[in-house]
């Protein structure tokens, strides 16, 4: 990997047409925010769902995002990391757009530091259940055997996972909150493995929708978290709008309220 003097890292936009705003802010950036850096790197979720790269061939709002990237591309290096609602984009959309997909996790170089990157989803070792779930769905031969099924049953399926987490989510937040916190978040031996396996003591990710920064120890091996931000500016009746991104230069690493600027 090419090493870059500055670079803007962004995750969990869940780009739908419902959202309008966060879409606009999203194109906004794309416009006027990131050509101002060497690289961006996209780690993972910028979509709420993405059920094959046909399907993006009938949604005018996918091909909208898609002209954006490959404006973007044009200007500056874009990467692209998959997350736990858009693994299944696959090499006509990143060809289409320009971008070059990374692994999960990836080592990246900028402003002279090495950092290890992930979405996040494979760090969450405390929900077993979720790691089996991933696990079965990231196999290549359960992926062919979903792409080849209809359009429509495609979306279906998509609507109902997407519906059920989003119940079990609400339900354990109502009674055990800070124990689904617990078993929803990434844990220590997961960033300390994923950290020895890459020679790093970096982690950046997303994922979690808990931005902060981190000094974390185990045992004898130290390191740096951060934790990107999701976005969401479309319900100021429940949350406040959020969306930031995290710049990193000669200057360290910090976090951009793109919210207000």
């Amino acid at each position: 990997m090419a090493q870059y003097a500055s670079a803007l890292l962004i995750s969990d936009l869940h780009l739908t047409p419902s959202m309008p705003l966060t879409a606009q802010r999203f194109f906004d950036f794309c416009e006027k925010d990131a050509p101002k850096v060497e690289a961006v790197f996209i780690l993972g979720d910028l979509f709420e769902y993405w059920v094959g790269d046909d399907a993006a061939l009938h949604s005018p709002f996918q091909q909208e995002v898609k002209r954006a990237l490959a404006n973007l591309s044009t200007k500056v290096k874009t990467y692209y990391l998959h997350g736990n609602r858009d693994f299944l984009i696959g090499p006509d959309f990143l060809k289409k757009t320009g971008m070059t997909l990374l692994a999960d996790p990836s080592k990246i170089h900028i402003a002279g530091d090495d950092y290890v990157v992930s979405h996040g989803d494979s760090l969450c070792t405390a929900d077993v259940g979720y790691q089996v779930f991933r696990g079965w769905v990231r196999k290549l031969w359960i992926q062919k055997l979903f792409l080849s099924l209809p359009l429509q049953w495609r979306r279906s399926v998509a609507n109902h996972l997407r519906s059920n987490s989003t119940i079990q989510y609400q339900r354990a937040e109502r009674f055990t909150p800070e124990a689904n916190q617990a078993k929803t978040n990434v844990t220590l031996l997961a960033s300390a493995a994923v950290l020895r396996d890459q020679a790093g003591d970096k982690l950046i990710h997303g994922h979690t929708h808990l931005p902060a920064r981190h000094h974390e120890i185990l045992g004898e091996q130290e390191w740096q978290r951060w934790v990107l931000s999701d976005w969401d500016l479309d319900h100021p009746e429940t949350i406040l709008p959020k969306a930031s991104a995290l710049f990193i230069d000669g200057n360290g690493v910090r976090y951009l309220d793109l919210v207000k600027s």
